[in-house]
């Protein structure tokens, strides 16, 4: 199920962040008006050279979705230059964070509490972790795949029981359609039988951006939760004897 998207319930989405967050420089963050790009891996190598190196920006305030969560495992996929990364691991999330570019992963293992993260380079259209994890995050990632079909792609990477959070620009707010969705399009490719819908809304926010020009962000914001499994349903096993 999805929520109401024009007129989100606060009480639905404890945590909502305000519209006054500053965001000096959103990694993965498709330029409004753009034209078509294939989002690959010289793409961002050259937008993260470009980029201007002291303005990383503040951990994304949707992290507030996950307050309550007991850390475990987890994966930020299209880390950039590690903001959220970082912030799940102060809270004690044991982190990997992948991104396709050289640069933006020499810039997060320069920021303090980098040594808690295990950063690693991949192309996430391709790529595939060896394991499953509690916790899959998203802020505003573009591979070079279909938006939707990369969102489907990390949601497998989502153990029993874990959850995933996807956070990506709005459709028709001036991003390339291929770096855009609706909140009812990511819930559509999440199974009903394997998913819990736990929050899906789309929230326009106030930014600053790089320079100091204040702007507005149309966010898509889906919260999910995996099934557990039969295992984790039954609880523990007892050993006889």
């Amino acid at each position: 199920m999805t929520r109401e998207h024009d007129a989100p319930d606060d009480h639905e989405h404890p945590g909502a962040p305000e519209p006054t967050q500053e965001e000096p420089h959103a990694h993965g963050h498709a330029p409004a008006h753009d034209e078509a790009h294939a989002f690959d891996g010289a793409y961002w190598e050259a937008h993260w050279t470009e980029a201007d190196p002291h303005g990383a920006a503040p951990p994304n305030p949707h992290l507030a979705e996950l307050a309550g969560l007991a850390p475990g495992t987890a994966l930020e996929a299209g880390c950039g230059e590690g903001g959220e990364a970082l912030a799940l691991a102060e809270r004690g999330w044991r982190v990997t964070a992948a991104d396709v570019s050289a640069e933006a992963l020499r810039r997060a293992r320069r920021r303090p509490g980098a040594e808690r993260v295990e950063w690693r380079q991949a192309d996430l259209g391709s790529w595939a972790p060896s394991e499953r994890f509690d916790l899959v995050t998203t802020f505003y990632a573009h591979p070079a795949m279909p938006q939707l079909d990369f969102y489907a792609r990390i949601a497998e990477w989502v153990a029993p029981g874990g959850t995933l959070l996807v956070v990506g620009h709005q459709h028709d707010h001036g991003h390339p359609e291929q770096a855009s969705a609706s909140a009812d399009a990511v819930v559509a490719r999440l199974d009903a039988d394997e998913w819990s819908i736990a929050a899906a809304f789309e929230r326009p926010r106030r930014a600053v951006a790089p320079g100091g020009r204040e702007i507005e962000l149309h966010d898509v914001v889906v919260r999910a939760v995996r099934a557990a499994s039969p295992e984790q349903r039954a609880g523990s096993p007892t050993l006889d004897g």
